[in-house]
């Protein structure tokens, strides 16, 4: 008998399971990029705590267990900020990504994101850039940040989302 993974608004009190996996799932991206100063590995509980309440942020329950994560917003400009998407290594390569992806920007749709949405990933970060594509987000920029990493920015139109 196994149970079914949930797609569901992250709780205050799952906080912490949230940093973990953050924490656990961005450890391949340190490697990566030889950089374990990256954002996703030096966040603070309370900083979480504040995009918490300041923010969108979708989970994956597997019963107790969160197994996955993802956060956005819309800006100003009505653009769907999406970031901080992680999967538990463990659960990962069975969908889980695009259903958080998917729901967040039905979410941020409905919160006005009419400018599309936007997200971003390192250079050498395939299987993320492989699932964005799929999704429907084409890349808009490339940022080198350092010798070791660019930055890929994606986007999307709203309309892609709502014909799917």
């Amino acid at each position: 008998m196994g149970m079914s993974v949930i797609i569901a608004a992250a709780r205050p009190e799952e906080a912490e399971q949230i940093l973990k996996l953050q924490y656990l799932g961005y450890q391949s991206e340190a490697e990566l990029y030889s950089d374990w100063t990256l954002e996703p590995l030096t966040q603070t509980l309370e900083s979480l705590r504040a995009e918490l309440s300041e923010h969108r942020v979708l989970v994956a329950r597997l019963g107790d267990e969160v197994v996955g994560s993802v956060r956005g917003w819309v800006d100003a400009d009505g653009v769907g900020r999406i970031g901080r998407l992680v999967v538990h290594p463990r659960m990962q390569r069975h969908g889980l990504g695009r259903r958080l992806l998917e729901g967040l920007e039905a979410q941020l749709a409905e919160d006005g994101a009419t400018g599309g949405f936007e997200l971003f990933t390192g250079h050498r970060s395939l299987g993320n850039l492989r699932l964005y594509r799929k999704l429907g987000y084409r890349e808009t920029e490339v940022r080198e940040v350092s010798r070791r990493l660019s930055i890929v920015t994606l986007a999307k139109p709203v309309t892609t989302t709502l014909a799917a």
